[in-house]
């Protein structure tokens, strides 16, 4: 097992890395203060280890909700009735609620615990690689808007994450190299030598080789605590490196409808458009912008957006990005491989270039 510790000023915790942990009532006790435990997880992850924690978990009052599967989940009636079962019990500002499942039930969960009762504790519990490398990790929780993504949400970090390995062994293939995209991202944006060592193991991780999976998902955790240890709350603007690739991919998300292209396919479209553009801005080299491409196509990921979507979808959406500051669109482009940079200083003629080249209707 690794351990990353996320070190922030007013609350720090662990995350547990490795095969096995979520059964290890040791990882998990330590962090409970009251009797009362709600299990947020989905009907796809339920059946494969719901009772592996409830188990883990005896001598507490545990609770459980099921949610149905899918990003379209991720939204305001949803939440509610996380409120409706929390309140049924009723669970008073000592419950720890937990999170058993992927991005979508991380997030939603997370921001039930900030606005319940003002702010309980929660924990994540992730069973998706990308879940494991990037979302359950940082603090932000939130649900969707029919208008954009994660656009209705609040910063809650939890008390402890636990990454099982083992649970991977259930993922589709599809899943996996969706996760596959967010592992990619923090070499892009600012662990060089990190990409280059997924160049040479992105084979064994497509084999979900056990010790290759846990020395990634442990440079992503590093990779990742200690840019939110710099700007818990974007408050600087370091933090938003980490969206390297959203902007694009939230578009695709939105106009696609939640769901159909999966988070990590998204971002994977996005990053590619995101380095195109800062080849355009002879920030990186073509070389370089060939080695990205080479890299995500090994992983099983698209490299384009959807040809259906149209430059003007695509302003049109990321005119709601959570980025723009006075009425600018700041982008998260990359200025050699490692170097990410949030900026606003483009041409919005390269923008349009780069829209217009990845997407085919104009």
């Amino acid at each position: 097992m690794k351990t990353v510790n996320v070190n922030l000023a007013l609350h720090s915790y662990p995350i547990h890395i490795g095969p096995g942990v979520l059964g290890r009532a040791d990882l998990m006790r330590p962090h409970l203060r009251g009797q009362h435990i709600m299990v947020v997880t989905n009907e796809i992850v339920a059946p494969l280890y719901l009772e592996r924690v409830v188990s883990t978990l005896s001598g507490f009052d545990v609770h459980t909700k099921i949610l149905a599967d899918g990003e379209s989940q991720k939204n305001l009636d949803v939440l509610n009735s996380i409120f409706d079962g929390l309140l049924a019990v009723p669970c008073d500002r000592q419950t720890t609620l937990m999170a058993l499942g992927g991005g979508v039930v991380g997030d939603i969960t997370g921001f039930a615990a900030a606005c319940y009762l003002r702010g309980v504790s929660y924990a994540q519990l992730p069973t998706t690689l990308l879940a494991q490398v990037d979302s359950s990790v940082g603090g932000k929780t939130a649900v969707n808007h029919r208008l954009g993504k994660n656009l209705i949400g609040a910063f809650h970090q939890p008390s402890f994450v636990i990454a099982d390995t083992d649970v991977l062994n259930t993922l589709s293939e599809r899943e996996f190299a969706a996760g596959l995209a967010e592992v990619i991202k923090y070499g892009l944006i600012q662990d060089r030598d990190f990409f280059q060592w997924l160049q040479c193991n992105i084979d064994r991780l497509l084999h979900r080789d056990e010790p290759t999976l846990v020395h990634a998902i442990e440079r992503c955790c590093i990779n990742k605590a200690s840019v939110v240890a710099q700007d818990e709350r974007e408050v600087t603007g370091t933090r938003a490196v980490l969206n390297f690739g959203h902007t694009f991919g939230h578009a695709i998300e939105t106009r696609l409808g939640y769901g159909k292209w999966l988070h990590g396919e998204a971002v994977s479209a996005g990053m590619m458009m995101a380095a195109h553009l800062s080849n355009r801005l002879q920030w990186l080299e073509q070389e370089e912008l060939r080695a990205i491409e080479d890299l995500l196509s090994r992983a099983g990921l698209p490299t384009k957006p959807p040809s259906e979507i149209s430059v003007q979808d695509f302003l049109q959406f990321m005119s709601v990005d959570k980025k723009i500051q006075s009425g600018k669109l700041r982008l998260v482009l990359l200025r050699g491989l490692g170097n990410a940079v949030v900026t606003e200083d483009y041409p919005p003629a390269l923008l349009h270039a780069t829209l217009a080249a990845d997407s085919r209707p104009k």
